[in-house]
């Protein structure tokens, strides 16, 4: 950006100094037209013969040649060099001209000090002021020539005189060339900066996720964001009119204008949109023009969950440091009652069973600390297929199925990946239990399966499959959503959790529906594994 607007800053102040080049060579060539006047017009027999006629002819009409060829050629090319040569026509055919029509010398060098004037403006300071020291030398030249070859010469006092305002002239005007150029400068740079401020604004109030529309006193939309936009939808599309397309958004604002008092009531302007709240605010005093703000309910119910969440998280982990004390005297009354010899053998299963679990409270507390403090995964090298098994295993353990069943299958022996095996643990616990409790057919058991695979990048796949009837869509959209649960019984964290957890892991979680009946809750685990492995998968 920096460069793009040094850019535009060049090009504004060469294009204001090539307008008064342009001036320059203008003023060039009228002067060549009145040298051309007084050497063959009728004003040569007023002021008499010139000095050396022939020279004085062709310096005119030399001039004057040249001086259209600047004019017809002087705003192309390098303007330093244009300038340049210009200063250096005026000086070469001006001094020529002094000496050759002594009696129109005083004019002519008068005239050349607007020549030296300009050359400072549009020069740099040094090329400036060489140029009025170029004038003041051929001057000087000039008379001591002429003092050589005429009877009776001029003052020395006049050509002291025009040297001193050449150098005073070209000072002047370099210093006010230079003034200008910081000016024009400063208000480009401004300009281009105003510019880009006033493009960022209107990004901001685009891309803004409040609507904002800007309605004129006759109820017509002016301008519209693209929050506003997707807000309105078809009730908007093709309307200028407020009144046209929404009605009630109308009513409201005329009410507004008249009391004062705005109906912040949410406002449902179609069927499939959000509800909004509309905010009404003059955009200047006295003006007709209104500022409508449509903010997004919606968006205020996540900033609150988000809070909820928030505090849920303090009050969870609080909670998991309170379940860890009663969790470790359980543990430590486990390894007592194990040492002991009144157990009875049977008795010493049911106490493994218990140590086993507490293992796993303990890992889950563990789990729900870490999500708590977003505290990173701790990933391993693990076999999924036998990972998977295992946790048939210790569920069917640690959890009485009766009737119903829980099985693992692969498409294929191993299939290694990296993942915290705690965490995918706690996932599939909380897949299974939904699946158990949500995944049967009235009067049916319930038939659960963890199916293990590789997509057709190799990346490892997780299934867990139930024989159920399926989850509504419009149920399935809110599925992993926190507090949103179709139970009166859940809390609806299981499954933002274990999609929480999933991500920590650098792996998906997202529910699959089955054309042929059932659900399933696919895990899609990050990396690849060995290629050129079967990928078909078994039948549950």
């Amino acid at each position: 950006m920096p460069t793009a607007i040094a850019a535009i800053e060049v090009d504004d102040a060469d294009s204001a100094l090539r307008r008064e080049l342009y001036f320059y060579t203008l003023y060039r060539l009228l002067e060549a037209s009145m040298l051309v006047l007084v050497v063959f017009g009728p004003v040569a027999d007023m002021i008499g013969p010139p000095r050396h006629d022939l020279l004085a002819r062709t310096v005119a009409l030399s001039y004057l040649f040249l001086s259209a060829l600047l004019f017809l050629f002087g705003r192309r090319g390098e303007l330093r060099g244009n300038a340049m040569a210009g200063i250096a026509t005026d000086l070469f055919f001006g001094l020529l001209a002094i000496h050759a029509i002594p009696v129109a010398g005083t004019g002519i060098a008068l005239m050349l000090m607007f020549n030296v004037g300009a050359a400072a403006l549009l020069l740099p300071a040094r090329y400036g002021l060489g140029a009025a020291m170029a004038a003041v030398v051929g001057i000087m030249v000039e008379y001591f020539w002429s003092t050589a070859v005429d009877e009776s010469p001029r003052m020395l006092a006049e050509p002291l005189m025009f040297s001193v305002g050449y150098l005073a002239i070209a000072t002047l005007t370099s210093i006010l060339g230079r003034q200008m150029r910081a000016s024009h400068d400063l208000a480009a740079r401004r300009g281009v900066e105003t510019a880009h401020l006033t493009e960022v604004n209107e990004l901001i109030i685009r891309r803004l996720r409040t609507g904002v529309l800007l309605v004129d006193g006759h109820d017509q939309v002016r301008l519209a964001n693209e929050a506003a936009i997707l807000l309105l939808g078809d009730a908007g599309e093709g309307h200028r009119d407020i009144g046209v397309a929404l009605p009630e958004l109308a009513r409201r604002l005329t009410a507004w204008r008249v009391d004062g008092k705005a109906d912040e009531t949410p406002l449902q302007i179609a069927s499939d949109q959000p509800e909004v709240v509309p905010r009404f605010t003059r955009l200047l005093a006295g003006s007709d023009q209104t500022l409508v703000f449509l903010d997004d309910t919606s968006l205020v119910s996540r900033r609150a969950e988000s809070m909820t969440l928030a505090t849920l998280g303090r009050f969870s982990a609080s909670l998991a440091h309170e379940i860890r004390n009663p969790l470790a005297a359980i543990n430590y009354a486990v390894q007592l009652l194990e040492e002991s010899d009144d157990v009875a053998t049977a008795d010493r299963r049911l106490l493994e069973i218990i140590r086993q679990q507490g293992v796993r409270m303990n890992g889950i507390v563990e789990n729900v600390l870490g999500l708590a403090r977003r505290e990173p995964a701790k990933p391993e090298h693990v076999e999924l297929v036998a990972l998977t098994r295992h946790f048939v295993d210790d569920y069917r353990a640690g959890h009485p199925l009766e009737d119903d069943s829980l099985r693992a299958t692969a498409s294929q022996p191993r299939i290694p990946t990296m993942i915290d095996p705690r965490q995918l643990h706690q996932v599939l616990t909380v897949l299974v239990h939904n699946a158990l409790i949500y995944g049967r057919m009235p009067g049916e058991p319930a038939r659960v399966g963890i199916h293990v695979h590789l997509d057709n990048h190799d990346q490892p796949i997780v299934d867990v499959v139930d024989r159920g009837p399926g989850i509504a869509e419009r149920v399935a959209q809110q599925l992993f959503r926190p507090f949103f649960t179709t139970s009166g019984h859940g809390t609806g964290l299981g499954l933002y959790i274990a999609r929480e957890l999933c991500r920590a892991n650098q792996a998906s979680l997202d529910y699959v529906p089955l054309p042929a009946g059932g659900s399933c809750f696919r895990i899609r685990l990050a990396g690849s594994t060995l290629k050129g492995r079967s990928r078909d998968p078994e039948k549950l």
